[in-house]
């Protein structure tokens, strides 16, 4: 079932969108005041549980959640049941498949230091971001995430590349690799 009435949420959150987005299920898409999400052409969010059989845990979350903050999605992209969450910065390059249940998630939710920890929780106004480490993450065209993988803070992924299911991932990877395991590797190239 497509839910287009949820369009007239993304226009009043001024959340940008191309032609022909399909959204199937609801999904939970949350764009904070002075941040951007802009979703290209012909993309597909999936978020009900039927709309992917490999089993959807729960509905895509897309939420900027920080002034300045940026989720940008290319034309012809698929996304199943994943969570995209920026603090900095997000950026989906064109035909790209994103596997069931994956999270893509350019910050740490948390400073690493407990006295910083301790701060980020007593300050009743949601805390200084600036605690928190972020850095943007960047997916190539071309590309397809398996099923449950988790992309980190400050992945780069070249086009082409191919990330196993339950992968997590971190770091800069060239084009065309292949990339599994945790933490996840190269375990081989395409032509």
């Amino acid at each position: 079932m497509n839910s287009n009435w949820y369009k007239l949420i993304l226009r009043l959150t001024k959340t940008e969108y191309g032609k022909k987005l399909s959204l199937k299920g609801t999904p939970l898409i949350y764009n904070k005041r002075g941040a951007r999400i802009k979703i290209g052409k012909n993309v597909t969010i999936k978020s009900s549980f039927l709309s992917n059989l490999v089993g959807l845990y729960s509905r895509t979350i897309i939420v900027t959640r920080a002034q300045g903050a940026a989720i940008e999605i290319g034309d012809n992209v698929g996304i199943s049941g994943a969570t995209i969450y920026a603090r900095k910065g997000i950026y989906i390059g064109e035909n790209t498949c994103i596997g069931g249940n994956c999270k893509i998630l350019d910050n740490d939710f948390h400073p690493l230091e407990a006295e910083a920890r301790l701060k980020l929780l007593q300050d009743v106004h949601g805390g200084d971001s600036a605690l928190i480490p972020c850095r943007e993450i960047r997916i190539g065209k071309n590309c397809f995430i398996g099923c449950n993988a988790i992309i980190l803070k400050g992945t780069e992924l070249g086009d082409g590349c191919v990330v196993g299911a339950g992968a997590v991932v971190s770091g800069k990877f060239p084009s065309n690799a292949v990339i599994a395991g945790n933490p996840a590797r190269v375990i081989r190239m395409l032509e």
